[in-house]
């Protein structure tokens, strides 16, 4: 079966180092996270992501239900790219890319995931219904913390005589 996907692009009003160091920082993700996911990490913490790392959650999905994830910091490039890959959780594939580019105005931080559904004869249907709508709806949260958390900058205006 193909992989479903996802992407999403965002430019925030940051430098290439501001953003990795928050990214690359495990802890943040419960920053920016929905609260009705319960998202909490169980494994020891670390301040910065290194391939070979081991991550553990535990997280609340759909209906309050409880769910050990476990992921693996596969590929790093500093300052440019990070991809987890889920080892044990609630996809039967999970691969997310984390990429970083200075452009005009900041950064633009690309996700793009894919990932497959434990139930290959229901999995279309599954997606559409729940999965998708549901992935989207933590990306758009997601969106939304990141703007509050990085207002856009106002550039610096002279006073009249100066």
């Amino acid at each position: 079966m193909k992989p479903f996907s996802l992407e999403r692009s965002m430019v925030l009003p940051v430098t290439l180092d501001e953003a990795w160091s928050f990214f690359s920082d495990p802890a943040n993700l419960v920053r920016i996270t929905p609260p009705d996911m319960d998202f909490r990490i169980t494994s020891k913490p670390q301040s910065s992501t290194y391939a070979g790392q081991i991550i553990t959650y535990t997280v609340r999905p759909l209906l309050g239900v409880t769910v050990n994830w476990t992921t693996e910091i596969t590929h790093v490039e500093r300052p440019n790219f990070f991809v987890d890959e889920q080892r044990f959780g609630p996809y039967r594939f999970w691969h997310h890319q984390h990429r970083f580019k200075e452009v005009e105005g900041g950064v633009e931080m690309h996700d793009q995931i894919h990932y497959l559904l434990h139930h290959d004869r229901f999995a279309r249907m599954i997606n559409r219904l729940i999965v998708a709508p549901r992935l989207r709806k933590i990306f758009d949260y997601r969106c939304a913390k990141l703007k509050e958390i990085f207002p856009a900058r106002q550039p610096v205006q002279s006073s009249p005589g100066e």
